[in-house]
């Protein structure tokens, strides 16, 4: 029934609107000619602070327009990662996101440790550790998304190791009024109904002056994950929602104020997660209560720009709140024999201060300046949940109630530095740019009480009676610390006005980690892993050469890159195989080295073809016996990174009448698989890890055929993964869950529809 409708409510949608723009009388134009979308000298970004010419920036960045985002039906990271070379999602649910670059990723979860690739909406930083939930921001009216590919350490600081992707939302229009809806409604597997609403209105309250931007969106997408453990079909349900208002204010042709109030809602219902062996169709879990991954972000931001006349002056301040929830079941830690499970809620507050100059005078030398204030405290309360009728069948009494732990910590960090790149112009054809960035960053955790028990020795050893209830004494944890230069050298040669060539140098790294439980023994086996005191920062550096171009007249553009990386003192997550608790340490060094591509042809007018893709091979090549032994890793051992990924994707728009253009696209990837952690059991020396796997190699196909009315009406059908993959593209390397394993999301039919006003 669920099918019919739909099909039934997308003919009549997708005619109707086409009927209503047929009776419209307007000049012809066309929105989206690709013949016109020349090369990367015309594609401006911002990813050295300043507004530059893609194909002059000497690094590798991958744009991402609105339009080209609604296009192609990307809403959130997924279709980025698709979407960029050198970049691999790793995605086991909702609200679980890190990305990989470049094959710098030791598994694809990261717990503990800061993400490796900065993720910014506008001057925020809202990437975190790997084993807290990361908001799937939705991707709608955004001036931009920029993926910037290597290490990014002189302008963005801790956490850029290996990239950054920059979320660049709109401003307001001070003389336009502008509106637009964006609807879009799909069906998977024939019962899961997907449902998408954005809407965005500018309005200008005094022209040339002042202007206000309110955006809103909400989602409602049904699961396609049965949960044989809660009875639920289609439980991995999500629904969010939230929206922006951003006021801008230009008193002065010099001066700009503009205020941003963001706040964005996820809560799935659960989690994507999937156990294979349950189900020849890969879509079936097991639980014994739903896992939930959800957040809310909060984000106030003020922003003043001021033309002093020899430079650019910002200021952007941002305070936000993030609240989020980590409830998991556990019970595979002990192969589902007793009840094992953790709700965890984080609470985080942070303050963002950056202000910088950036010159604007016509001379030789360019340059950018300025500073950066960080700090951020994160509260996490940690429950460990047993079962009330487990409780009373062994006469478990003494607890306050089914949890058996609660843990009160919280940590505090700050990162402290000053930046800045300056470029001497030789002439139009060479120049050289130089960026340093010196900071200092501190981290350090601390436990603020809570009560632990002897329930996990006594369930498992099946002793019944009374617990022993014992209160957790506050502690202090070492702080980490560190302090030092990021360095950027760059040169580039432009032989003509259509190439440029450049060679890079520049280093990354990422905070220290604390572990929270620093010199706890294992309760379950006493002669495991004395949890260590934590991880100092790593440090990367890498060597990139380059070459961007666009020929005939922009109808063929390139972009190349070829990359060598060292990696040191890796940070790396592993779990003590007795009672899965997680901690953090460093390992020895590790190479990756690489190419990418990015081609795109304009062989005729309304025909777009592009091919991009990377080639990776990475390995450890240092390592201590007693690092591989609390690491579980393997000299001479590939990372967690694909050795060949590549897309392709083709466009075609032609007029239909002289008031309606019709187009079609197509979109095929192409990922390797790649193995999902070090191989050896962590303190068990030549042991392979039962966890151990590989991802699957997969291909995702997606297709669309739309039509566009007078330039302000868009209708699309499309098909996502139009084969219906279910290759496994995430595999947990953590013991803990049943389901360890996750897919694409099923075939998925549906329409889009929007409207500019």
């Amino acid at each position: 029934m669920k099918s019919e409708l739909f099909a039934s409510a997308s003919a009549a949608a997708f005619f109707i609107l086409s009927g209503s723009a047929l009776a419209q009388a307007t000049d012809p134009q066309s929105a989206e000619n690709q013949a016109d979308g020349a090369g990367d000298d015309r594609i401006v970004v911002t990813a050295t602070r300043r507004e530059q010419s893609l194909q002059d920036v000497p690094l590798s960045v991958t744009a991402f327009s609105q339009d080209e985002l609604t296009e192609k039906g990307i809403v959130g990271y997924e279709g980025l990662a698709l979407e960029t070379p050198g970049a691999v999602l790793n995605k086991p649910t909702s609200n679980f996101n890190t990305f990989s670059v470049r094959g710098i990723a030791t598994n694809g979860y990261q717990a503990n440790l800061q993400n490796s690739v900065a993720v910014y909406i506008d001057e925020l930083p809202i990437s975190a550790n790997g084993n807290s939930t990361q908001l799937d921001s939705t991707l709608f009216d955004v001036e931009r998304v920029e993926f910037l590919r290597g290490p990014q350490g002189t302008l963005f600081g801790s956490g850029s190791l290996a990239g950054a992707i920059r979320l660049l939302t709109k401003s307001p229009d001070l003389n336009e009024f502008e509106a637009e809806t964006l609807v879009d409604f799909g069906l998977t597997d024939d019962d899961s109904f997907r449902q998408r609403y954005n809407g965005m209105v500018n309005i200008p309250l005094i022209e040339d002056e002042l202007a206000v931007r309110v955006v809103g969106f909400y989602r409602d997408e049904e699961g396609w994950v049965t949960n044989i453990g809660t009875g639920v079909d289609n439980a991995n349900t999500l629904k969010n929602w939230g929206g922006r208002f951003i006021v801008l204010w230009e008193p002065k042709e010099w001066a700009s104020l503009r205020l941003m109030a963001l706040r964005e809602e996820s809560d799935p219902e659960d989690a994507q997660l999937i156990n294979p062996a349950l189900d020849p169709d890969r879509e079936t879990r097991r639980t014994r209560r739903p896992d939930k991954y959800g957040g809310t972000l909060e984000s106030y931001n003020a922003t003043l720009d001021l033309d002093l006349g020899f430079a650019d002056f910002t200021s952007s301040t941002t305070y936000s709140i993030y609240d989020q929830s980590f409830i998991i079941d556990l019970d595979a830690t002990f192969g589902g024999a007793i009840p094992f499970a953790l709700d965890a809620f984080a609470y985080d507050d942070s303050f963002v201060e950056e202000a910088r100059l950036v010159s604007t005078t016509d001379s030789k030398f360019e340059w950018v300046l300025g500073a950066f204030y960080y700090y951020k405290r994160r509260d996490v309360d940690l429950f460990y949940r047993s079962d009330p009728a487990f409780l009373d069948a062994y006469g478990m009494t003494g607890l306050p109630d089914e949890y058996y732990q609660r843990r009160f910590n919280h940590s505090i960090s700050h990162e402290l530095a000053g930046f800045g790149e300056l470029t001497y112009r030789f002439s139009d054809n060479f120049w050289l740019t130089g960026g340093l960035r010196y900071g200092k960053l501190d981290v350090q955790g601390f436990t603020t009480g809570g009560y632990d028990s002897n329930y996990l020795v006594n369930a498992l050893f099946g002793v019944p009676g009374p617990l022993t209830v014992s209160p957790i004494m506050p502690a202090v944890g070492e702080k980490g610390k560190e302090t030092g230069p990021s360095y950027k050298f760059s040169a580039s040669y432009k032989p003509m006005d259509n190439i440029t060539a450049y060679a890079t140098y520049s280093t990354g790294f990422r905070a220290p980690a604390v572990n929270a439980r620093a010199g706890l023994p294992s309760t379950v086996d006493p002669t495991d892993i004395v949890i260590p005191d934590g991880a100092s920062s790593d440090k990367l550096k890498n060597y990139e050469i380059g070459l961007k171009g666009n020929w005939f007249d922009g109808k063929l553009n390139a972009n190349l890159a070829a990359y060598l990386i060292n990696w040191s003192n890796i940070q790396v997550q592993a779990n003590r195989v007795s009672d899965s608790v997680q901690f953090a340490t460093n390992i020895g060094e590790a190479r990756s080295k690489g190419f990418e591509f990015e081609i795109n042809v304009l062989p005729m007018e309304g025909l777009s073809i592009g091919l991009n893709g990377s080639v990776n091979d990475t390995e450890v090549t240092d390592l201590t016996a007693e690092e591989a032994a609390i690491s579980g890793a393997v000299e001479g051992v590939s990372l967690a990174f694909p050795t060949f990924q590549g897309g392709a994707y083709l466009r075609y728009a032609t007029d239909i009448t002289p008031d309606i253009r019709g187009f079609f696209s197509a979109n095929v990837r192409h990922v390797g698989d790649f193995p999902n952690q070090f191989p050896n059991v962590p303190g068990q020396p030549g042991v392979q890890a039962p966890t151990y796997g590989f991802t699957e190699p997969y291909q995702n196909v997606n297709l669309s055929l739309g039509a566009e009315f007078n330039q302000n009406l868009k209708a699309t059908l499309y098909v996502e993964n139009l084969t219906d993959d279910h290759s496994i593209i995430y595999r947990h390397p953590e013991a803990f869950a049943d389901a360890r394993a996750s897919t694409l999301r099923p075939r998925t039919i549906g329409v889009r529809l929007g409207y500019q006003y």
